[in-house]
């Protein structure tokens, strides 16, 4: 079975907040991986998130598990937060959990993995780019697949997707099907086509985020809450952004 067979041009939105979730609904995603922090590479998002996009929306939610940004190999007390985040999930009746935990050495920790796996059912679990930072990625992809691991999110250990479209290829033909390879990381609408004809894959993800202005009168300049520059705006998925590269994915697919 083919890449294509898993799915025909499907995107997945990296959703920062609920009302990046609506955002991308809007524009025709098929699912949203919800996370805060996308500075961080994306970290559990709240409650109060992962609630209202359930209640409110009707494509998938998949919330990710990942307790802290920086690296990938956890402490007992993040562990049994992440126990406790993928309850909630269940709880909330979501589509399926986000996560990922390596060993010291940069190979998948298989047994602390299968727990939550195993936690998470009947829920599926996809391994975010923790694999981008795995010591090797064959060896780590055939251990994703004994997982029972759904699908993995992947530059192909490249900085951007584009940059590993050749790795991506090549992982895309390793899995022959029995996992879904998903690109990610610096995907938009100007190298989806490139991506698609490099890579063979047909299911991406991409944040499509943009900047909204603040519409604060008073600021105060001499102070600041962080090391952001400018604190005055914030991130929000484009529904314009995710409609274009929705367009564009069945677009590409179509005419091959």
């Amino acid at each position: 079975m083919s890449q294509n067979n898993i799915k025909s041009g499907a995107l997945e939105v990296c959703a920062n907040s609920y009302a990046s979730a609506v955002a991308a609904q809007a524009g025709g995603a098929k699912r949203v991986e919800l996370c805060d922090n996308l500075a961080e590479g994306g970290t559990t998002p709240s409650y109060a998130h992962i609630a209202l996009s359930k209640k409110n929306l009707t494509i998938e939610i998949w919330p990710i598990i990942r307790p802290r940004g920086g690296d990938f190999l956890y402490s007992d007390f993040e562990f049994e937060l992440m126990k406790e985040d993928i309850k909630i999930c269940k709880s909330l009746n979501c589509n399926g959990i986000v996560t990922g935990i390596l060993n010291n050495d940069g190979t998948i920790d298989m047994l602390r993995c299968k727990e939550l796996i195993d936690l998470a059912h009947p829920l599926p679990v996809a391994f975010h780019r923790a694999f981008d930072m795995s010591n090797d990625m064959e060896k780590a992809l055939e251990d994703l697949i004994d997982l029972g691991v759904v699908r993995v999110l992947t530059s192909g250990g490249a900085s951007s997707a584009i940059m590993g479209a050749e790795k991506l290829a090549q992982l895309v033909k390793q899995s022959n099907g029995r996992i879904e390879i998903m690109p990610g990381a610096g995907i938009n609408e100007t190298n989806i086509t490139d991506l698609i004809e490099k890579t063979g894959a047909a299911v991406f993800h991409a944040s499509a985020k943009q900047f909204v202005a603040s519409k604060m009168k008073y600021r105060n300049d001499e102070t600041k809450m962080g090391s952001i520059d400018d604190e005055y705006q914030y991130e929000l998925t484009s529904t314009e952004k995710v409609s274009k590269l929705v367009s564009n994915i069945h677009q590409q697919l179509e005419k091959g």
